[in-house]
């Protein structure tokens, strides 16, 4: 795959560096969870996969937390994982990618607003991180919100975030998914 994964505006994300980037960065543990960030990105996208997602649904399921590694290598970067990731995807995926991947935190906080038990469901961790993010959406943020082209993908991606972390969980490889990456590519361009 030698197609680059971002513009030339944005880090340059080519298939190399990707890789390189969940094989270094993503060992890190993600976040509070037990396991890494490159597992909980094959689980998502695993699962998105198995529910039988569009293409560029499954691939946002895999590149929903990359910006979390972009910043791993860049302190001038700023804390919002989402729209780093997206931007240093822009200009290769069109918005049916980028915008779930935009769109996944406020996600977590639409499930808050719309389904009381939803809280319950997420774990200690990304439970913290909704405080941070704003907490759950009031009634106008979550109008607004629905009324985005890509929230129900972001939804959906939302929960395989959520269900994406279990210890020892077997998935496809990281070359399938980035087989995968390549053909999107090649469709937006």
């Amino acid at each position: 795959m030698n197609e680059s994964l971002c513009s030339s505006a944005a880090p340059v994300l080519d298939a190399a560096r990707l890789e390189a980037l969940f094989s270094g960065y993503g060992s890190d543990f993600y976040g509070g969870e037990a396991i890494t960030q490159t597992e909980h990105a094959l689980q998502c996208a695993a699962l998105a996969e198995a529910a039988g997602e569009t293409p560029a649904v499954i691939v946002a399921s895999l590149l929903h937390d990359v910006g979390h590694l972009v910043m791993a290598e860049s302190a001038s970067e700023d804390r919002r994982h989402q729209d780093v990731g997206a931007r240093a995807l822009e200009g290769v995926f069109g918005e049916d990618v980028l915008a779930p991947i935009r769109l996944h935190v406020p996600a977590k906080r639409y499930l808050c607003a719309v389904d009381a038990a939803y809280y319950e469901t997420l774990s200690q961790a990304s439970r913290d991180s909704l405080a941070l993010q704003g907490g759950p959406f009031t009634p106008e943020q979550l109008a607004d919100f629905e009324r985005l082209p890509h929230f129900a993908a972001a939804v959906r991606l939302r929960r395989y975030d959520d269900l994406a972390k279990v210890v020892g969980a077997s998935t496809p490889d990281l070359q399938h998914y980035l087989q995968l990456c390549a053909r999107v590519m090649r469709e937006h361009v």
